[in-house]
């Protein structure tokens, strides 16, 4: 008997927001088939990449990242070079040096220079904070601010956390019109409750993304892998309006910072090149998060986010 596929499309979709602005513009979510099914229906948006770096530089000792950024002597000209960066769809700016226990940087200086980035690129940008709860409520309210002015830039923010979310996400969505991320530890209940207390404030859903927790593959990431997949089946199958948001995960700051990525040759001759073993991870990681039901992973290395961009074309 010839087989025949039964598409299984849900009566549900995920929400669909969008950042940047004109041509430039990039949509996540809108699906209503499970995550890469193409075959069961057309996923219009296709899942993102989004290219992470640091106020306070790239990762050292990595050659593969080192020398893309090579000739950059500031964090703008790192910025354009990480724009241009092949199968890039925007890119991730973290103020990590504005974190009291890593710099300290004031919260003017760090707002100057997302005014800059901004102005520097033509992609569309999301902005996190450094870590810390209490500075990022101040800071993260000023760099929303900063994008609405002049012409809006329609930026991502990351993230509201349940300490303090009503600073942060009143501020990004009500006040300056931008979009949030809400940031939870790995459990479907934690998720959808922070959204619930979001949304109460007035905030529509359709201006926010859920960040719900990261790991390295091998390092607890099955809880990650199946708290997505429960978040997007009650989205789809249950019709969960307070778990439809677009789902980003933030992949490079966990697989860069495991043994295997830090580890050196010389130490560990067995193990092979650390930048392959680190892109290793990193791929690997963010090719679960899809399969998983990410619509949006974040990354550092410029090999990563070409593989990761060439099986997304491959998928879709």
């Amino acid at each position: 008997m010839a087989y025949k596929n039964e598409a299984q499309v849900f009566p549900s979709s995920i929400n669909t927001l969008t950042i940047g602005i004109g041509d430039k513009a990039i949509a996540f979510g809108g699906e209503n088939v499970l995550p890469l099914y193409t075959f069961d229906a057309p996923i219009e948006h296709r899942p993102k990449i989004g290219v992470a770096i640091s106020d306070m530089g790239y990762i050292k000792g990595v050659p593969g990242i080192e020398k893309f950024y090579a000739g950059a002597e500031n964090v703008i000209e790192m910025a354009k070079l990480a724009a241009n960066m092949p199968g890039a769809d925007f890119l991730v700016l973290c103020l990590d040096s504005a974190n009291p226990n890593n710099g300290d940087k004031s919260i003017e200086e760090c707002v100057d220079l997302v005014k800059k980035v901004l102005e520097a690129v033509d992609i569309p940008v999301a902005v996190e904070g450094c870590k810390n709860i209490e500075k990022d409520s101040r800071l993260l309210e000023k760099v929303a601010e900063a994008a609405q002015e002049g012409s809006d830039k329609n930026i991502l923010i990351l993230s509201a956390h349940e300490e303090n979310y009503k600073a942060v996400a009143t501020a990004a969505a009500l006040a300056y019109g931008q979009n949030v991320t809400a940031e939870s530890a790995v459990d479907i209940n934690l998720a959808k409750q922070l959204n619930v207390l979001i949304n109460v404030l007035g905030i529509s859903p359709e201006k926010m993304m859920m960040n719900l927790g990261s790991a390295a593959a091998g390092y607890g990431f099955e809880y990650i892998a199946s708290t997505i997949e429960r978040v997007k089946m009650a989205a789809l199958a249950q019709d969960d309006a307070m778990l439809k948001m677009p789902i980003i995960t933030p992949v490079s700051s966990e697989t860069w910072a495991v043994k295997e990525s830090l580890a050196s040759q010389e130490d560990y001759p067995e193990w092979g090149s650390a930048e392959a073993r680190g892109v290793n991870m990193e791929v690997s990681t963010a090719a679960a998060c899809l399969a998983a039901g990410s619509n949006a992973v974040i990354l550092a290395h410029p090999d990563s986010v070409k593989t990761i961009s060439e099986l997304i074309d491959n998928l879709m």
